[in-house]
């Protein structure tokens, strides 16, 4: 794999050679006939001392970024360093070979020139054009690599961040329903003994199903419609008909995922923010609707709180579901209602996390 890399790279740069080459051959006039075959010895020469300058030129430089790398990021001083360093190999190793090339051994390799102190200068001066083009276009490119490098970066400590934020939000889920059951099934003892054994088959089925899926982050909607099934009568049981929660879903549940225990928590919100009475109950609808999504609705008559409400709650399912998709978990609240609108999840959203968890 490195060979592979390590000889693209030397193409790339050989092209280049090749292109910067012929470049410069057509815009420079030269009057000699001999000079317009490839194989004349002037041409041989210019196309072998910029094969040279190139390739040291871009090595040298990458061994100074990526040394630079080691230590910390590229900036602009250490990109000022970089430059200064490559052009003092540079520019006087092509002076001393320009110098004697064009000067003492001018006959001795065939160069033709009419006046080699104009001929020096122009060839020292394009050297150094070129290699500073070579490290600016170097330091551009490492700069970019840089960048895109920090972007990863930041995405793979931003995912690490909601994964470790999503496990601490799940488990802020099951005290307050354990709790409450509890009490609930310790009135039931000494007043129904038969609705209390059914009430600890639901709860122990409730509770095999938190510890089931506690490891997972998304539950297809037809495993979480089985377990509503069970809280429901629990709910019912716990409030004496003073709650009464209805479902219609027309979609395929075994096709949709949800977050775990997402209508659980939003019927335990509803429960904590509103007053409600056999004569006047709570109640609560879970329907789907257009878009493959579910309503969640409740009548509205606010409870008054001790504490302000944070809203923990609906925060908490709002970051879940931003872990997953770029839909939004809609809230809507009239002087009669309140609505919570959550997206149904499709199954290739759960395959792409499994992949990326593994």
């Amino acid at each position: 794999m490195f060979k592979k890399k390590a000889v693209k790279k030397f193409l790339f740069r050989w092209m280049v050679v090749n292109v910067v080459y012929i470049l410069i051959k057509t815009t420079v006039n030269h009057e000699v006939e001999e000079l317009d075959t490839f194989f004349a010895p002037t041409n041989i020469f210019y196309y072998s001392t910029a094969f040279l300058f190139f390739m040291l030129t871009w090595e040298f430089n990458d061994w100074l970024i990526k040394r630079e790398r080691n230590y910390g990021k590229l900036n602009l001083k250490n990109s000022l360093k970089i430059y200064a360093q490559t052009m003092a190999l540079l520019l006087p190793l092509s002076a001393v070979i320009y110098y004697l090339a064009l000067f003492p051994f001018r006959e001795t390799i065939g160069i033709h020139c009419d006046d080699p102190k104009v001929e020096f200068m122009g060839d020292f001066l394009r050297a150094g054009l070129i290699g500073s083009t070579v490290v600016f276009f170097n330091l551009f490119y490492f700069s970019m690599k840089q960048k895109e490098e920090m972007d990863e970066q930041m995405e793979n400590l931003k995912r690490e961040m909601l994964v470790s934020k999503y496990s601490s939000l799940k488990s802020q889920i099951s005290p307050h329903f354990l709790f409450n059951s509890l009490n609930t099934l310790t009135s039931l003892m000494y007043e129904d003994r038969d609705l209390a054994s059914d009430f600890v088959t639901r709860l122990a089925s409730s509770y095999r199903y938190i510890l089931d899926n506690k490891e997972e982050d998304l539950v297809s909607l037809q495993k979480e419609l089985g377990f509503l099934d069970a809280y429901v009568f629990m709910m019912e049981v716990r409030h004496k008909n003073a709650v009464v929660i209805e479902t219609d879903i027309r979609v395929s549940p075994d096709q949709y995922w949800i977050p775990t225990l997402t209508l659980q928590m939003l019927i335990e919100n509803a429960l904590k923010h509103n007053l409600y009475s056999k004569e006047r109950p709570l109640q609560i609808s879970i329907t789907s609707i257009e878009n493959n999504a579910l309503a969640i609705k409740n009548n509205l008559r606010k409870r008054e709180l001790k504490q302000k409400t944070t809203r923990l709650g609906l925060e908490n399912i709002k970051k879940r579901y931003s872990y997953y998709t770029n839909k939004t978990v809609l809230v809507r609240e009239d002087t009669n209602s309140f609505e919570v609108i959550i997206p149904l999840l499709d199954k290739e959203v759960k395959e792409i996390n499994l992949i990326s968890v593994s």
